[in-house]
């Protein structure tokens, strides 16, 4: 597999790199690179690469390493976002880790508050229309006419 990255050159305490393509199972160290596409040299801050010949490779598939992926995006010869490159302390990381864990377990009980305040709004809205359905099925008494009885005769008893 072909990938675009960088080999050192120069002089002890005078680095320079030069973007080339090579096979990723070969050292960056040494090995002979198919193309040579560009150079970046840090003390200048120079960098030129060959925006023609990179975007046909990238084109046929190949991969560029994340630092070279980063400076393809700074002069806009790919469309795309950064990758995070720098290595972190493990303690740094973890403080990283926790945070995700925290934020994605609040999201997870805001997911289901919500689902459940929507659940206990149907069953509301439920009870409410078979509520009013009984109440439109139940029909009201009608008033029952008393019927007038003929008073009974009433005996009194004399008191003694």
């Amino acid at each position: 597999m072909l990938t675009i990255r960088l080999t050192r050159k120069g002089k002890k305490n005078q680095p320079f790199f030069r973007v080339v393509l090579v096979d990723k199972r070969k050292s960056s160290k040494g090995g002979k690179s198919i193309e040579d596409l560009g150079y970046v040299d840090p003390l200048s801050k120079r960098r030129s690469f060959n925006a023609e010949r990179i975007k046909y490779w990238l084109s046929k598939g190949v991969k560029p390493s994340e630092t070279i992926h980063n400076w393809l995006v700074t002069e806009k010869i790919i469309d795309d976002k950064k990758i995070h490159v720098s290595k972190l302390s493990k303690k740094k990381q973890a403080e990283i880790d926790k945070v995700k864990s925290d934020a994605e377990a609040a999201g997870k009980a805001k997911v289901e508050a919500e689902a459940k305040a929507k659940a206990d709004a149907e069953s509301a809205k439920k009870a409410e229309a078979e509520a009013a359905k009984a109440a439109a099925e139940v029909k009201p008494a009608e008033p029952v006419a008393e019927e007038t009885k003929p008073e009974e005769s009433k005996v009194e008893t004399p008191a003694a």
